[in-house]
């Protein structure tokens, strides 16, 4: 697995707040507590796209968790857009077209592509009413495979595919997993879940946590105690 001199850096606060500011001051009550932010959907449509520089300029990494997928072209020049924030992780859906895309519009950016293989709201029901025939293991699988061929620098998965991932893609690609609650906590929408601790021993480089941490009295706190239970 990749070697990460900062035990903060396992640690990925899911920013899933509607409003830079509210997000900019959580920012700050979280302190020297936490170096990684996730940026999705619901801030980036809120102008949070243009919290990425302001992080990066301190330091901070930033996680652009915004599971692109579209037509090539449109993929590719999506991606070479984004490449001026200064991101350190940017997602797609792991299709293989797709990938394939945000490699070329990454280009030589140290921009890392991700790629998201099945969301950890899904279950086998959920894959079935998809339309997927594959279970979800062995489609997670499956695209972990593709990924790795394309050069993918990470896959985005459940806690509890990481091991069977890891051993299709090698020691060398990211694994990145959302979907973790630390002990105790509400598993709110997710349905495949662990602790912070259950996924280190699985060999996860990175943990991505949001509202227990961003809804927690003391957030500083919260993610001081899920970086110590990982180490």
């Amino acid at each position: 697995m990749p070697d990460l001199a900062d035990p903060r850096d396992r640690l990925i606060v899911a920013l899933d707040l509607g409003d830079v500011a509210e997000a900019e001051a959580l920012v700050e009550r979280i302190g020297d507590a936490a170096t990684f932010y996730k940026i999705g959907y619901r801030l980036a449509y809120a102008g949070g796209l243009a919290l990425v520089p302001r992080l990066a300029e301190r330091g901070l990494k930033v996680f652009l968790d915004l599971k692109l997928h579209d037509i090539g072209n449109t993929v590719e020049e999506g991606v070479r857009s984004l490449t001026s924030l200064g991101a350190t992780f940017l997602t797609v859906h792991a299709y293989p077209q797709t990938m394939r895309a945000a490699l070329r519009g990454r280009g030589a950016n140290p921009l890392k592509i991700l790629a998201v293989t099945v969301l950890t709201s899904y279950d086998e029901a959920d894959a079935r009413e998809a339309g997927y025939a594959l279970p979800v293991r062995d489609l997670v699988a499956q695209r972990a495979a593709q990924a790795l061929e394309i050069g993918i620098d990470g896959i985005v998965c459940s806690a509890e595919e990481a091991a069977s991932v890891r051993s299709v893609v090698g020691p060398d690609r990211l694994i990145v997993t959302p979907g973790i609650r630390p002990s105790g906590s509400d598993f709110g929408d997710q349905k495949r879940v662990m602790t912070p601790a259950e996924a280190r021993a699985a060999g996860i480089d990175h943990v991505v946590v949001g509202r227990p941490i961003t809804g927690a009295a003391d957030p500083s706190a919260v993610a001081r105690r899920i970086v110590a239970e990982m180490a």
